[in-house]
Protein backbone atom coordinates (compact mmCIF):
# COMPACT_ATOMS: atom_id res chain seq x y z
CA UNK A 1 0.00 0.00 0.00
CA UNK A 2 1.43 3.39 -1.09
CA UNK A 3 1.52 6.54 0.60
CA UNK A 4 -2.10 7.99 0.04
CA UNK A 5 -2.54 12.13 -0.86
CA UNK A 6 -6.47 11.82 -0.39
CA UNK A 7 -9.53 9.93 1.31
CA UNK A 8 -12.59 9.64 0.60
CA UNK A 9 -15.10 8.87 3.26
CA UNK A 10 -17.99 7.30 1.91
CA UNK A 11 -21.30 7.26 4.55
CA UNK A 12 -24.89 6.23 4.70
CA UNK A 13 -25.28 7.08 7.99
CA UNK A 14 -26.12 3.39 9.12
CA UNK A 15 -25.63 2.29 12.71
CA UNK A 16 -22.34 1.10 12.07
CA UNK A 17 -20.44 3.78 9.64
CA UNK A 18 -18.43 4.86 12.76
CA UNK A 19 -16.97 1.53 12.46
CA UNK A 20 -15.63 3.04 8.73
CA UNK A 21 -15.07 6.13 9.84
CA UNK A 22 -12.46 5.32 12.10
CA UNK A 23 -11.01 3.07 9.85
CA UNK A 24 -10.92 6.19 7.24
CA UNK A 25 -9.47 9.04 9.73
CA UNK A 26 -6.84 6.57 11.35
CA UNK A 27 -5.44 5.85 7.22
CA UNK A 28 -5.61 9.47 7.04
CA UNK A 29 -3.40 10.57 10.11
CA UNK A 30 -0.87 7.62 9.22
CA UNK A 31 -0.40 9.20 5.57
CA UNK A 32 -1.07 13.27 6.57
CA UNK A 33 -3.67 12.66 3.59
CA UNK A 34 -6.18 15.14 2.90
CA UNK A 35 -9.50 13.48 4.32
CA UNK A 36 -13.01 13.76 2.41
CA UNK A 37 -16.02 12.81 3.18
CA UNK A 38 -19.48 12.40 0.67
CA UNK A 39 -23.14 10.95 1.41
CA UNK A 40 -25.20 9.99 -1.50
CA UNK A 41 -29.11 11.23 -0.97
CA UNK A 42 -30.87 8.35 -2.92
CA UNK A 43 -33.59 8.03 -0.77
CA UNK A 44 -35.46 11.52 -0.54
CA UNK A 45 -37.50 13.36 -2.61
CA UNK A 46 -35.19 16.22 -4.38
CA UNK A 47 -36.88 19.65 -3.59
CA UNK A 48 -37.06 22.75 -6.24
CA UNK A 49 -33.54 24.02 -5.14
CA UNK A 50 -31.32 25.82 -7.80
CA UNK A 51 -27.87 24.23 -5.75
CA UNK A 52 -28.51 20.83 -8.90
CA UNK A 53 -27.31 18.08 -7.80
CA UNK A 54 -24.04 19.11 -5.19
CA UNK A 55 -25.98 20.64 -2.38
CA UNK A 56 -24.63 23.74 -0.83
CA UNK A 57 -23.68 23.01 2.65
CA UNK A 58 -23.94 26.82 3.48
CA UNK A 59 -27.28 28.13 3.10
CA UNK A 60 -30.89 27.33 4.25
CA UNK A 61 -32.39 24.98 1.54
CA UNK A 62 -36.22 25.32 3.69
CA UNK A 63 -36.84 21.63 3.44
CA UNK A 64 -37.06 19.65 6.71
CA UNK A 65 -35.40 16.32 5.13
CA UNK A 66 -32.74 18.04 3.37
CA UNK A 67 -31.66 20.09 6.73
CA UNK A 68 -31.67 16.44 8.39
CA UNK A 69 -29.13 15.15 6.20
CA UNK A 70 -26.95 18.49 6.16
CA UNK A 71 -26.94 18.47 10.16
CA UNK A 72 -25.97 14.49 10.11
CA UNK A 73 -23.35 15.20 7.68
CA UNK A 74 -21.81 18.32 9.01
CA UNK A 75 -21.61 16.22 12.65
CA UNK A 76 -20.03 13.24 11.11
CA UNK A 77 -17.51 15.98 9.56
CA UNK A 78 -16.98 17.47 12.54
CA UNK A 79 -16.77 14.77 15.21
CA UNK A 80 -13.44 13.74 12.13
CA UNK A 81 -12.27 16.72 11.37
CA UNK A 82 -12.80 16.88 8.17
CA UNK A 83 -12.79 20.52 6.36
CA UNK A 84 -15.97 22.24 5.74
CA UNK A 85 -14.88 22.35 1.75
CA UNK A 86 -13.78 18.60 1.46
CA UNK A 87 -17.67 17.25 2.57
CA UNK A 88 -20.01 16.83 -0.08
CA UNK A 89 -23.91 16.04 0.19
CA UNK A 90 -25.05 15.21 -3.31
CA UNK A 91 -28.47 14.06 -5.24
CA UNK A 92 -27.76 10.63 -7.39
CA UNK A 93 -26.97 6.99 -7.48
CA UNK A 94 -24.12 6.37 -4.66
CA UNK A 95 -22.03 4.35 -7.27
CA UNK A 96 -21.47 6.48 -9.85
CA UNK A 97 -21.69 9.79 -7.57
CA UNK A 98 -19.00 8.49 -5.36
CA UNK A 99 -16.99 7.37 -8.33
CA UNK A 100 -17.28 10.63 -9.98
CA UNK A 101 -16.33 12.49 -6.87
CA UNK A 102 -13.04 10.72 -6.42
CA UNK A 103 -12.77 10.91 -10.43
CA UNK A 104 -12.82 14.87 -10.14
CA UNK A 105 -10.97 15.44 -6.59
CA UNK A 106 -8.25 13.02 -7.04
CA UNK A 107 -9.06 10.83 -4.78
CA UNK A 108 -6.22 7.91 -4.51
CA UNK A 109 -8.36 5.55 -1.85
CA UNK A 110 -12.12 5.40 -1.04
CA UNK A 111 -13.00 4.00 2.34
CA UNK A 112 -16.66 2.22 1.92
CA UNK A 113 -18.88 -0.39 4.07
CA UNK A 114 -19.70 -3.58 2.97
CA UNK A 115 -21.95 -6.46 4.52
CA UNK A 116 -19.85 -9.24 1.68
CA UNK A 117 -23.52 -10.36 0.80
CA UNK A 118 -23.81 -13.30 -1.41
CA UNK A 119 -26.83 -15.00 -3.10
CA UNK A 120 -29.68 -12.79 -4.66
CA UNK A 121 -27.91 -9.99 -2.65
CA UNK A 122 -24.24 -10.46 -4.44
CA UNK A 123 -26.29 -10.56 -7.88
CA UNK A 124 -28.53 -7.49 -7.17
CA UNK A 125 -25.23 -5.48 -6.43
CA UNK A 126 -24.47 -3.41 -3.59
CA UNK A 127 -22.66 -0.02 -3.42
CA UNK A 128 -19.25 -1.25 -2.16
CA UNK A 129 -19.62 -4.27 -5.30
CA UNK A 130 -20.17 -0.86 -7.67
CA UNK A 131 -17.32 1.53 -6.29
CA UNK A 132 -15.15 -1.61 -6.14
CA UNK A 133 -15.44 -2.29 -9.70
CA UNK A 134 -15.66 1.17 -11.20
CA UNK A 135 -13.40 3.06 -9.36
CA UNK A 136 -10.18 4.47 -10.71
CA UNK A 137 -8.36 4.19 -7.54
CA UNK A 138 -7.70 1.75 -4.46
CA UNK A 139 -11.16 1.08 -2.84
CA UNK A 140 -10.95 -0.13 0.48
CA UNK A 141 -14.37 -2.30 1.72
CA UNK A 142 -14.46 -2.45 5.55
CA UNK A 143 -16.58 -5.87 6.20
CA UNK A 144 -19.60 -4.46 8.54
CA UNK A 145 -21.92 -6.67 10.75
CA UNK A 146 -24.89 -8.21 9.06
CA UNK A 147 -27.54 -6.47 10.83
CA UNK A 148 -27.19 -2.87 9.16
CA UNK A 149 -27.11 -2.04 5.43
CA UNK A 150 -24.58 0.45 4.11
Amino acid sequence: MGAYQHILLAVDYSGHSDICARRAKDLAKKYQAKFSLIHVLDNIPMPDTGYGTVISLTEDSGYALLEAEKDRLKQIGDRLGIAQSNRWLIWGTPKQEIVQLAEREQVDLIVVGSHGRHGLSLLLGSTANSVLHYAGCDVMAIRLPDDSVF
